[in-house]
């Protein structure tokens, strides 16, 4: 790819016309991470926070963050999205969670940015439930591992591991 495609031939920002592609079945697989206190974490996972469970309601809210992606984004295409798993793992010795998400439709376009999006707000929930404990909180290496389907066919970032 040489060239940026959300942009016409006058260089004016435009959402790409897709209506000539087929449509194949789309996958993209993303991960992020969120550090923070080893208290913080112990809080989550023992489930004595007192907003209620953590990483339910953060996997809840990366689900219909996926299902909103072209709410947020200006250039997104509407997708149908089928299928959204969202995977929260406390990682104790590292003091952080891990978000890997797995997106998934049928369609003209790839689902990589609802991935992504339901990523970040699964993070930022577990930021918006636990802030009043550690404010220190950060989110980090946000990033797609892996896309499947279209013309551009299978993508997976080196050092990831494949879809399930």
């Amino acid at each position: 790819m040489t060239q940026l495609t959300h942009f016409n031939h006058a260089g004016e920002a435009h959402m790409v016309d897709v209506s000539a592609k087929a449509i194949t079945q789309r996958t993209a697989l993303t991960e992020g991470f969120i550090r923070m206190r080893a208290e913080t974490l112990q809080l989550i996972v023992a489930g004595g926070h007192k907003k209620g469970d953590v990483l339910a309601i953060a996997r809840i809210a990366g689900i219909m963050a996926a299902k909103k992606t072209a709410d947020l984004i200006p250039l997104c295409h509407p997708l149908p999205i089928t299928h959204v798993e969202i995977m929260l793992t406390p990682e104790i010795d590292f003091a952080r969670v891990r978000c890997q998400t797995t997106v998934k439709t049928n369609g003209q376009t790839g689902v990589e940015m609802e991935s992504l999006c339901a990523t970040q707000v699964a993070l930022l929930t577990i930021y918006d439930m636990c802030k009043a404990v550690d404010r220190g909180m950060v989110i980090e290496s946000v990033s797609v591992l892996e896309k499947a389907g279209g013309e551009s066919g299978h993508w997976q970032r080196v050092d990831a591991l494949p879809i399930q």
